[in-house]
């Protein structure tokens, strides 16, 4: 017997033990009369086996019931184990669905608004392409080129649904094939780009990265993901997304090189997501290919960290000095209250 809150389901084998019992009949004998194995005849009256037409015609020969009240019985069941399996799923999704944070998604216009708690899980399971929310948990489905993804958690959630935004704009983006190569090559002149403003490099680095089957996807900042940007392989292309906000320079080219890295470095694809070593390695291989770290050295053994300085050392990286300035604080080799008069905000239309 199977139940969920509204239904019951019994295996047409509890009539076929009560038959039994009413004729005194041991289930021995009785797989004997059937000509059945004593495993199939225990398995099929504790409903872990169908009642095939095959065997409702041995049993109206065996027990003079029907066939067609065997096969009434066996239809009734599995309907109610769909019903049972569909109820508990729904049960199960709708705590899932209280932790995805649903109205910003809907505020952004990714998924239709509702207050209804069922609706909400219909459409998150449309949203996200699965039949049931803890699907989510499947490193196959996800496949996100950041730390382990844990459906328990909000904020991985928050990133979750973020994500798949992402993926959902990059599916009506055109793209060249995957040319790891061809981006290699382009990173000499994405680094460039530090130093134009949003209008301008935005939609060059889109073009470039679109060349080489990267599909770039600017997004809002999701409240509670933690996230600066995912990376991750969808179909024929590579997608990269970015959060959007009025965020410092450094820390938006902190974060898309960090994102490229996992690409040049080949971290996407992992059933497990990133590993912390693969997140160290991102970091450095942003830092590095953002300064130079022989020069960045050179730069820093001297301690000459006035204005002016740094203006000079930045003019001969070809590199935004905001970037000077951050890798400067986050190495503790000056206050994060000092030089931010180079540091700009940018802030990128989506």
């Amino acid at each position: 017997m199977v139940r969920s809150q509204s239904y019951i389901a019994t295996p047409p084998g509890t009539t076929i033990r009560e038959q039994l019992k009413d004729r005194g009949m041991s289930q021995k004998e009785f797989a004997a009369r059937m000509d059945l194995s004593e495993k199939h005849v225990s398995k099929l009256i504790n409903g872990e086996v169908q009642l095939t037409p095959e065997v409702a015609a041995r049993l109206e020969t065996v027990l003079g019931v029907p066939a067609r009240f065997w096969n009434n019985l066996e239809a009734i069941y599995r309907e109610k184990l769909v019903k049972i399996a569909a109820e508990n799923t729904m049960e199960e999704d709708e705590a899932l669905a209280r932790q995805f944070p649903y109205s910003e998604m809907a505020a952004y216009g990714w998924i239709q608004k509702t207050r209804n708690t069922k609706e909400k899980v219909v459409y998150l399971r449309q949203y996200f392409g699965v039949v049931k929310l803890s699907l989510l948990g499947n490193g196959q489905i996800t496949r996100i080129a950041c730390r382990r993804l844990a459906i328990t958690e909000k904020s991985d959630l928050a990133l979750m649904a973020w994500a798949q935004e992402a993926r959902i704009q990059a599916r009506g983006m055109q793209t060249e094939p995957i040319n790891i190569k061809g981006l290699v090559a382009a990173i000499p002149e994405l680094r460039k780009m530090t130093v134009k403003e949003p209008a301008e490099f935005c939609p060059k680095i889109k073009k470039i990265l679109e060349n080489c089957g990267i599909a770039l996807v600017f997004l809002p900042h999701m409240n509670g993901s933690f996230l600066q940007g995912a990376t991750f392989l969808d179909g024929n292309k590579i997608v990269v997304g970015l959060t959007a906000r009025g965020r410092d320079a450094d820390k938006f080219w902190f974060s898309f090189f960090h994102e490229i890295a996992h690409i040049v470095l080949g971290h996407i694809g992992k059933a497990d997501g990133t590993t912390d070593q693969d997140e160290k390695d991102a970091n450095t291989w942003s830092e590095n290919t953002l300064i130079d770290s022989t020069a960045f050295a050179t730069f820093a053994h001297g301690r000459d960290y006035s204005e002016r300085s740094v203006l000079a050392f930045a003019g001969e990286q070809e590199i935004a000095p905001g970037i000077i300035v951050g890798r400067m604080q986050r190495e503790g080799m000056v206050k994060y209250s000092e030089l931010n008069d180079l540091k700009v905000q940018y802030t990128i239309e989506v």
